[in-house]
């Protein structure tokens, strides 16, 4: 098959997420600026974290749903102008609350777009792709957390902090016309020739033609387990991103200007992980594994692979340091690009946007409540004047949340077979056969 255009597409989702997480960096890596102009605590400063999560996780419920019954092309592209205004609204921000008020319209908008990218995969790309395809477009992630330290602190040292949130708000434009012109369904996209669309659409099982509702949803063990891991596990991301700037600078002593090559490097390293787990699941599978058998299996892999951080009360040496969080960050990315595509697998086309703010909601959730238990630890040990040791008791948890998530999602999960929304039963399983009669 020659150019295939879902990969263009793809394109597009990864872009979208770079810039996605180069907006939501940008005060993360200013904040030890802002917190001497605004005179932040640890504490007011998770508060600022907090209204994010929150705003964040209550735009999951609403997008996931709204994008579902809008469409991803117009689903997706609200999402993204309501985060790029807001970006750029930060720069107008002259106190804490209205920065406040910034992150909380961010937050709204940020949550639309996991739901939204994952949808697209789920329509452009069979079983044995979807992985991959995730793989890449949160690598993104990964670039925007790369892109953020290489230019936000020259921008803000050169031009002043509110440059930073302007320029780098203003890319999500520039990614809204892309989108216009080159986004739409496969089966109505005039560049998808016949063979890629019967590829595409090769494992596609009969859709529900009844609207699902969250009620019936939330009967499922699949919908748990994916809860389950998200809110293990996404406060840990929330935690490398917002706290690893602060983290260097109180460890290592590092200024504003120093930050971007350690940074860059743990960014750099969660691309690699994105891509290899999903790479290695897609391959696992392309060699005759069960789906549900390699995604389990990589996302086992990667959870060990975390576990190294729980060591960080005993390196002293900066890179070493950067090395233990890049594994780390790495095989979170890795973990990630699993767990999302199982959404993917176990749900219908229609629903899965559903599925995947229901879940990231529980994430945002865990995502609020961990910046509280961190502000809370490290002011404490502020005040003792061993502000290292609180954060090696943070990084001690983070150490072992992947594994206890992913024990947590075998017990609640089961059997390893695709969820039915054919009926309310939360026991229920499928097969194509059964999905297609049930549905129609």
């Amino acid at each position: 098959m020659t150019h295939p255009y879902r990969w263009k597409i793809c394109a597009l989702l990864f872009f979208a997420t770079t810039i996605n997480y180069l907006d939501r960096q940008v005060l993360g890596l200013l904040k030890p600026v802002l917190e001497l102009q605004f005179h932040w605590s640890e504490t007011d400063y998770s508060y600022l974290v907090v209204v994010f999560q929150a705003c964040y996780a209550a735009g999951l419920l609403i997008f996931g749903r709204l994008i579902d019954r809008l469409g991803t092309k117009l689903g997706y592209g609200l999402c993204l102008a309501v985060w790029s205004l807001a970006a750029v609204g930060h720069a107008a921000a002259q106190s804490t609350f209205s920065f406040m008020i910034m992150r909380a319209l961010l937050g709204l908008g940020e949550s639309g777009n996991f739901p939204a990218a994952i949808k697209a995969v789920s329509e452009w790309f069979p079983k044995k792709e979807r992985a991959l395809a995730v793989g890449i477009l949160t690598a993104g992630t990964s670039i925007g957390a790369i892109l953020a330290p290489a230019c936000v602190p020259w921008l803000a040292s050169h031009y002043g902090w509110q440059a930073a949130f302007v320029v780098t708000g203003l890319t999500g434009f520039v990614w809204l016309i892309f989108w216009k012109l080159f986004y739409d369904k496969p089966g109505a996209h005039p560049r998808v020739s016949v063979t890629e669309l019967a590829y595409i659409n090769q494992d596609v099982n009969a859709e529900p033609e009844h609207a699902v509702k969250w009620r019936t949803l939330l009967t499922l063990r699949a919908t748990w387990a994916f809860i389950a891991g998200k809110f293990l596990t996404d406060p840990i991301w929330w935690f490398m991103l917002f706290w690893l700037p602060s983290y260097f600078t109180s460890r290592f002593g590092l200024s504003l200007a120093d930050l971007a090559l350690p940074l860059m490097i743990v960014y750099c390293a969660t691309s690699v992980g994105s891509v290899a787990g999903g790479w290695l699941s897609s391959r696992l599978i392309g060699a005759g594994w069960p789906v549900q058998r390699a995604r389990r299996n990589v996302m086992l892999c990667m959870a060990v692979l975390v576990t190294p951080l729980a060591a960080s009360s005993y390196i002293d040496n900066l890179w070493t340091m950067v090395a233990l969080l890049s594994l780390a960050a790495a095989a979170h990315q890795g973990w990630s690009a699993n767990i999302f595509t199982t959404v993917a697998d176990n749900f219908p086309r229609s629903q899965v946007a559903s599925v995947m703010g229901i879940g990231s909601t529980a994430g945002s959730v865990g995502g609020m409540i961990f910046p509280l238990i961190i502000g809370l630890v490290l002011d404490h040990y502020k005040a003792l004047e061993q502000l290292n040791l609180g954060y090696n008791i943070l990084f001690i948890l983070c150490a072992s949340a992947y594994l206890v998530a992913w024990v947590a999602m075998r017990l609640i999960d089961g059997a390893p077979a695709p969820a039915s929304i054919a009926t309310q039963s939360p026991d229920s399983r499928f097969t194509p056969q059964q999905t297609s009669k049930t549905s129609r």
